[in-house]
């Protein structure tokens, strides 16, 4: 079995976007399900790392959208080793893992889940939220779908969006912990598309997280 670690972010403005958007309610609030917070991602696969097996790699039609089949297909025989559904399985993981991270203000386990220019946007929002006497009190409560909405291969460099529909319960404290703004009776509806990137082949068996945006 080869073992894949998923790691890093997006563009600078994720950063912000992190903390001005997730960090507060936006208006597409839906009620928080009894006791959602266990069955947020507890039962998935160790966070750091997606588990590949020698089972069939054929896109499935659930986990892969057709306009990303071929990437797929391309990726899969560029690298025998390639699972979609383990990936897909990590890819959850490392965004419960990177946003846990920056909502927490942790830097150090940021120094491993993203590239150096993300982090110093990372911690220039830190910076800025701390400044702000600010705390962020998220809760990521479940990950309601994740699938390969894009694929592609270039010469060895495979890049894989995943789509990722999700609810998060976010809520900002100030330094004492008042309640500035959102509520943990509620969960905000997210919808985003993270790109992962890797060279195939390579010493560096790391996927990581390039950009993303928001659908």
């Amino acid at each position: 079995m080869v073992y894949v670690v998923l790691l890093a972010m997006v563009a600078g403005f994720l950063a912000l976007r992190l903390y001005m958007v997730l960090g507060k309610r936006t208006g597409h609030e839906q009620p928080l399900p009894k006791a959602a917070e266990d069955r947020a991602i507890g039962s998935a696969p160790a966070p750091r790392v997606i588990e590949t097996t020698s089972e069939a790699r054929e896109p499935s039609a659930r986990l892969v959208e057709a306009g990303a089949e071929p990437g797929i297909r391309a990726i899969i025989a560029g690298d025998s080793s390639f699972d979609v559904g383990r990936f897909l399985d990590g890819s959850k993981s490392a965004y419960r893992m990177i946003l846990e991270s920056f909502w927490k203000g942790d830097e150090a386990t940021l120094d491993w889940l993203v590239e150096a220019e993300v982090k110093a946007s990372f911690a220039e929002a830190i910076a800025e939220r701390t400044a702000a006497g600010h705390v962020l009190d998220n809760r990521l409560v479940t990950i309601e779908n994740a699938t390969v909405a894009g694929a592609s291969l270039q010469g060895k460099v495979a890049r894989i969006s995943v789509r990722i529909d999700a609810d998060i319960a976010a809520v900002t404290r100030d330094a004492e912990g008042n309640l500035v703004s959102g509520s943990l009776s509620d969960a905000v509806e997210t919808h985003e598309l993270w790109t992962f990137t890797r060279t195939l082949k390579s010493s560096d068996q790391n996927w990581k997280l390039a950009e993303t945006d928001e659908v």
